[in-house]
């Protein structure tokens, strides 16, 4: 089969690779039919993942269709059209048992943090991803779900992660009526951060990025207010000066380990690899909330310390909140939001890059070139 394969960073291929197969009898095989890259995946390609290994499949947001199945696989069949979070689960778990489906502690050796992952390096299990023509999905009968008739293929894959995960960012804002809302960040997890907390009764978002195009898709596609952070000479006094000078009630981080902002934080947490990525927008976000805020962190960071704001966070008594999502727990209310109209995640997607061309579509997401906000990938396997 084609696929995707890692080869250092910066340096990505699509390559022939055999086929997965069935390893135990809970597992299924996919063939996918669409697949995206996601700004997560920049970070294992700038090289920013531990233990991210050459030969690796990158990709964990994918629909397709079942090839095979183990034989104690009961809930789906060959054939079935299927979205899979990119959440690995086992489903019986202490922390599977709890709905917390993103901690699973028994699909990944390093589970005393995050659980399994699909394509994302071994720091989260070694798993093969979809940016391929088929691939092994464990635990068959936990994951996956049969696509609605009625959804969007478009719509099912961002709803594996960058819908599920923007959504939850705003839940654990815990948005009360009325409430202000900054989101830092106006990539495809910032953006639908910002159209939920309307679901969930802002009374005001306001998201905050440097590039313009990305500005502008959040007034459209989120209704929102938008600051540029380079027009200003402190961002964080900005958000301070239109907000009555006392700071946002919710913060929501959609940013993560490649914040710009801060020049040497960048080179610290990005060049230099000191920390675990540059937590510019975090400590942006501390510092932008009113005393008593809650702080949603959705921006994924390395495993090793940043130099983020504690002790600001702790005497402003902020509540900070954060996780992996646990995408299937969002699904029954996430499809309702879909099938009414409420959401739309497939106004985000702005490319569609056939699988041999995948290097080109990841330097293009990278660079930031095009207008480039979501892009996809096609398989087109046989």
């Amino acid at each position: 089969m084609r696929a995707m394969v890692y080869r250092g960073p910066y340096r990505i291929r699509t390559e022939e690779k055999d086929v997965p197969r069935i390893e135990h009898p809970n597992d299924a095989i996919v063939r996918v039919t669409l697949a995206a890259i996601c700004g997560s995946d920049l970070h294992l390609y700038h090289g920013l993942m531990p233990d991210t290994r050459v030969g690796t499949t990158f990709g964990h947001e994918f629909i397709g269709v079942v090839d095979s199945v183990g034989p104690s696989v009961q809930s789906l069949k060959p054939g079935d059209r299927v979205m899979v979070p990119f959440n690995i689960s086992c489903g019986s778990c202490f922390y599977c048992a709890r709905g917390m489906l993103a901690n699973c502690h028994n699909v990944n050796p390093n589970a005393t943090a995050v659980g399994g992952i699909y394509g994302y390096s071994h720091t989260t299990g070694g798993y093969d991803g979809g940016q391929a023509e088929y691939v092994r999905v464990p635990f068959a009968d936990v994951g996956p779900t049969v696509i609605p008739d009625w959804m969007h293929d478009e719509d099912a894959v961002l709803l594996t992660d960058a819908t599920a995960t923007g959504y939850f960012g705003a839940q654990l804002g815990d948005i009360r009526q009325g409430d202000v809302v900054v989101v830092f960040g106006a990539g495809p997890v910032g953006l639908v951060a910002a159209q939920s907390a309307w679901l969930m009764g802002a009374g005001r978002v306001i998201v905050v990025d440097h590039l313009d195009y990305r500005l502008e898709k959040a007034r459209d596609f989120a209704h929102a207010e938008t600051v540029n952070f380079a027009e200003h000479d402190d961002v964080v006094v900005h958000l301070k000066r239109i907000t009555d000078h006392l700071g946002a009630d919710v913060a929501i981080d959609c940013v993560g380990a490649e914040a710009d902002g801060n020049f040497m934080q960048q080179v610290a947490g990005t060049k230099l690899k000191l920390q675990g990525g540059s937590p510019v927008a975090l400590n942006w976000a501390i510092d932008a909330v009113r005393k008593g805020a809650t702080i949603s962190v959705m921006g994924a960071y390395g495993p090793v310390p940043s130099a983020v704001k504690f002790g600001d966070a702790m005497n402003k008594g902020l509540t900070l909140r954060m996780n992996q999502c646990p995408v299937k727990r969002q699904w029954p209310r996430l499809f309702e939001h879909v099938r009414n109209g409420h959401l739309r995640p497939r106004d985000m997607v702005t490319h569609r890059i056939p699988l041999e061309h995948i290097a080109e579509g990841y330097h293009i997401f990278s660079s930031k070139l095009d207008g480039c906000i979501k892009p996809l990938i096609v398989p087109s396997a046989a």
